[in-house]
C-alpha cells in the first residue's frame, strides 16, 4: 500500500545539514561568480540561487563574509585534491588542475580572479598560491643552480599555470589535451632555465 494518498504530492525529503551546506556552497559559488565577486553579490542572490531563505543561510553561515570564505576554502581544498596524488605533485598535476577548472570554472575564477583582487580576501588567495609554490619548490631545488633560482622558478611556474588555465577558460576551453601540453611545455621551459649550464 502506498504511503502517499491519492491526489497528494509527497513532501520533498529534507536535506541533512551537510548536504544543505554543500548545496548552499554550490549555489553561492555560482552567485558570487555571476555577480563578479564578494562586493556586488548580496545574500538574496545566494538565497535565490540555492532556493532557500536567508534564514536558512544564516543557520549555516554567520555572515556573507563567512559564506564567501567557506566557498574559497572549499575551492582551495578541491584544487589541492585535483593537483596532488597522496599529497604530492606529479606528472598528473597540471591535467588535474585543468580538469577541475573545467568542471568548476566558477570556483577557479572566484579564487584566482575575483578574490585575488579583493582586499579583504587577498590574503586567503595568497595563502593558496604560497602553498602551491611551497609544494613545487622541492622539485625546483633538486635541479636549480641556487635556492634563489629555485624560488624564482617555483613562483613563476605557479603563476604560469594559474594564468594559463584562466586564459584557457576564457577562450572557451578548447582542446584540453593540447592545453595541458602547452602548460607543461611552459613549465618545462622555466625548469630548464634554472638547471646548471652544461660546460
Amino acid at each position: 500500500m502506498s504511503s502517499n494518498p491519492e491526489g497528494t504530492e509527497a513532501r520533498p525529503r529534507r536535506l541533512r545539514r551537510q548536504e544543505r551546506r554543500e548545496q548552499i556552497l554550490d549555489a553561492a559559488t555560482r552567485a558570487f561568480a555571476k555577480a563578479g565577486g564578494f562586493t556586488p553579490t548580496n545574500l538574496d542572490d545566494v538565497a535565490a540561487e540555492s532556493g532557500v531563505t536567508r534564514m536558512i543561510l544564516y543557520r549555516h553561515f554567520d555572515s556573507k563574509t563567512d559564506l564567501y570564505r567557506a566557498v574559497l576554502d572549499r575551492a582551495a581544498l578541491r584544487l589541492h585534491a585535483a593537483a596532488t596524488s597522496g599529497g604530492e605533485l606529479g606528472d598528473h598535476s597540471v591535467a588535474g588542475m585543468l580538469r577541475w577548472a573545467s568542471d568548476d570554472p566558477d570556483a577557479f575564477r572566484l579564487l584566482f580572479h575575483h578574490a585575488a583582487r579583493e582586499a579583504d580576501f587577498r590574503d586567503d588567495v595568497d595563502g593558496v598560491r604560497e602553498a602551491m609554490v611551497a609544494a613545487l619548490l622541492p622539485h625546483m631545488e633538486k635541479v636549480a643552480v641556487s635556492e634563489q633560482w629555485a624560488a624564482w622558478a617555483a613562483n613563476l611556474a605557479t603563476t604560469t599555470v594559474i594564468e594559463a588555465i584562466m586564459a584557457w577558460l576564457d577562450a572557451g576551453r578548447p582542446d584540453e589535451d593540447e592545453a595541458v601540453d602547452r602548460v607543461l611545455r611552459a613549465v618545462d621551459g622555466i625548469y630548464q632555465a634554472v638547471v646548471p649550464a652544461t660546460p
